[in-house]
């Protein structure tokens, strides 16, 4: 059997951990070198928050009953000894629950009221006032304490059907049929809303988040949830029930709320769990996985996706194989096989999309310094050719020399205006595309919207509206690209012209692109749209729902939006400092050739000893660039997809 998920998830962490001590003996030795202006060190920056904040979100979607949170125990809290998530008989999940660490906050669990729904502020905005939730201590070190406290999210409370209407429940007349009431007619609800843990885990102190969610009436009451949290997760594990196989309900959550999209395919795992009551003592072992082949088959044609994405286990089965040590047991549940599926399919994708984005950060990083070692040396090389001119020569010609290069630094100068002048240039274009990513533009384009949504009743023609909302955000990321590719036509000829005219190695980076953020647009339009639907006709009638469904979008977009402009600032910042850099050290190599022809000015013997100090300082950078693609090539081999998985050694070896 292959790497466990969390080995390797303990794999990744470890590599985490020593990318960021050789990028920080990077960072050092740059500082040492005077190589870190302000460029390189955004870009050391934004690398290092990239490897240390790089979060994994499994999301694990289900009707109720289909033994999520059991798969959840099995998987991740096994150590324990017991059950850490409420998955007893009659005890299940009843709110989205997500458990991840931030080490600023003691362990804890916090639960939303489910009140907050008849509120206009989304989950977001709720999370910034926390002392609107319930919060109960953690004692980390006590299963007993974390599961009769984790028990609370499976809490409810009985209200009439009008208020749970209200509060966004069973809006749905087919749902309807099937409520459960007392002989009051009122029916349960869960009690909160949403929930966050937050305990030092090991694999949550390395970046997991575990968002575990509930059945279908509360995922399409929460607008939030499915626009913003599930199709954000690196991967979605949805569960069936071996012995029922796929239901209505089953099948209403897969099409409305598991967004297709082929990004994602390779992490979207289809868990058929329960597998154990279809072992039959009546059956032979081939009769048996005849019958689970079968369901597999099934599932996988219903849904339309491949049967290798199917996987059929034993959660149960494999907890208490994994508590009691029962090989044999755990053999038998396949847990194994979805461990090892999602340590392929999560860890090896995230893996490959972090390693790709990092060793570009670092070959990147790697171009941009090697110029100044560039400019260093053809300076020396300059300087060096001058002074063994002067060898031999009288004053007269040494004072004709320094005149030359005096000359040289006004001309140098002067060609500052032009360069301000594209620079204006750029700048304006540059707030025009901020000007069209930032909040206002955000808010102006969604008016519209935002009026049809807020309209009272039942919202007519609003799919129209939502299209042309879209449409015109898809205009806007084009003229940014419009915008974005003017600004890299006039770097690439201001740069071209200052490296034939004054030696320059400037080399402007990429046009900026905006497809990725198209493709984002794509799948969060696709993510809302079944709310817009006739189905949530009634739901949507209601003005409070209204509100969610719009906060719960601009708050998706904005995101969208500001790392979009995050990107475009940082790719603005690459050209304006390379650009920086080299003025910078152009200046500074006038300011050595004066002082050293005044040196010699001035004491005739100090010719000898100046070209010698040059050529030390030749080499001196010959051994920095030595030295600048070692320590790059190390982080560049970090990132090789052989590197992922294997024993990490130790960095500071």
């Amino acid at each position: 059997m292959g790497t466990s998920f969390n080995e390797k998830f303990d794999q990744h962490g470890a590599w985490r951990r020593e990318f960021a001590l050789r990028l920080k003996l990077l960072v050092q030795w740059l500082k040492d070198q005077d190589m870190l202006d302000a460029s390189v060190e955004d870009r050391l920056h934004r690398l290092e928050a990239q490897v240390r904040i790089d979060r994994v979100m499994v999301a694990f979607v289900a009707e109720v009953s289909r033994g999520k949170s059991e798969l959840i125990n099995a998987i991740f809290f096994a150590d324990y000894g017991r059950r850490i998530m409420p998955a007893s008989a009659g005890r299940t999940t009843m709110c989205p629950t997500e458990m991840g660490y931030d080490p600023d906050v003691p362990p804890c669990l916090r639960l939303l009221p489910i009140e907050t729904r008849l509120k206009p502020q989304s989950l977001m905005e709720w999370r910034l006032v926390p002392e609107k939730w319930e919060r109960t201590e953690l004692d980390v070190s006590n299963p007993r304490q974390l599961a009769e406290a984790f028990a609370k999210v499976a809490e409810t409370r009985r209200v009439t059907q009008d208020e749970a209407r209200a509060l966004g429940f069973w809006q749905n007349p087919a749902i309807d049929q099937q409520v459960v009431t007392d002989a009051g007619g009122r029916v349960d609800i869960p009690k909160w809303r949403h929930a966050l843990i937050n305990i030092a885990h090991p694999l949550l102190k390395q970046g997991l988040i575990i968002l575990d969610t509930p059945g279908l009436n509360a995922i399409g009451a929460e607008p939030e949830l499915t626009v913003s949290l599930i199709p954000q997760a690196q991967a979605v594990v949805f569960i069936l029930g071996a012995d029922i196989g796929v239901t209505q309900s089953d099948l209403s959550i897969w099409r409305e709320h598991l967004v297709d999209d082929d990004l994602h395919a390779a992490t979207r795992l289809v868990v058929l769990n329960k597998i154990d009551t279809l072992w039959d003592a009546m059956d032979s072992p081939q009769e048996v996985q005849a019958q689970i082949d079968k369901q597999k088959r099934d599932a996988a044609r219903i849904l339309g996706i491949s049967e290798q994405q199917v996987v059929a286990i034993s959660a149960q089965k494999g907890l208490v194989g994994k508590v009691t040590n029962d090989a044999a047991l755990l053999n038998r549940s396949n847990l194994a096989l979805l461990e090892d599926a999602l340590s392929k399919g999560i860890m090896g994708q995230r893996q490959k999309i972090l390693g790709a984005a990092v060793a570009r950060g670092i070959a990147a990083l790697r171009s941009e310094t090697s110029r100044v070692v560039h400019i260093r040396r053809r300076d020396l090389t300059e300087q060096l050719i001058e002074l063994k001119g002067l060898q031999g020569k009288n004053r007269p010609v040494i004072n004709n020399m320094r005149a030359r290069i005096a000359q040289e630094q006004a001309d140098f100068d002067a060609a500052g205006v032009k360069i301000h002048a594209v620079r204006s240039v750029h700048l304006r274009l540059l707030r025009e595309i901020f000007s069209l990513l930032g909040s206002v533009a955000l808010k102006r384009e969604m008016a519209q919207l935002t009026a049809a949504l807020n309209q009272q009743g039942f919202k007519l023609g609003i799919k129209h509206c939502y299209g042309q909302t879209f449409a015109s955000l898809r205009a806007n990321l084009q003229l940014v690209h419009t915008n974005g590719l003017e600004i890299h036509a006039m770097l690439v000829a201001m740069f071209l012209q200052l490296n034939t005219e004054y030696g320059f190695s400037l080399q402007a980076p990429d046009e900026p692109q905006v497809d990725v953020y198209l493709k984002e647009l794509d799948l969060i339009e696709r993510s809302h749209l079944q709310y817009l639907g006739i189905g949530n006709a009634f739901r949507l009638a209601q003005p409070e729902f209204a509100q969610q469904v719009i906060r719960a979008l601009s708050t998706r977009l904005r995101g969208v939006f500001e790392t979009a402009m995050g990107d475009i600032e940082t790719w603005s910042k690459s050209a304006a400092s390379q650009l920086d850099s080299q003025l910078r050290e152009r200046r500074k190599n006038f300011v050595r050739r004066l002082e050293a022809i005044d040196r010699i000015a001035q004491a005739s013997d100090g010719l000898g000893e100046r070209i010698a100090d040059f050529n030390a300082r030749s080499i001196e950078v010959d051994q920095a660039e030595l030295k600048l693609v070692e320590l790059t090539d190390c982080l560049l081999q970090m990132t090789a997809p052989e590197r992922f998985g294997v024993a990490l050694h130790d960095p500071s070896a």
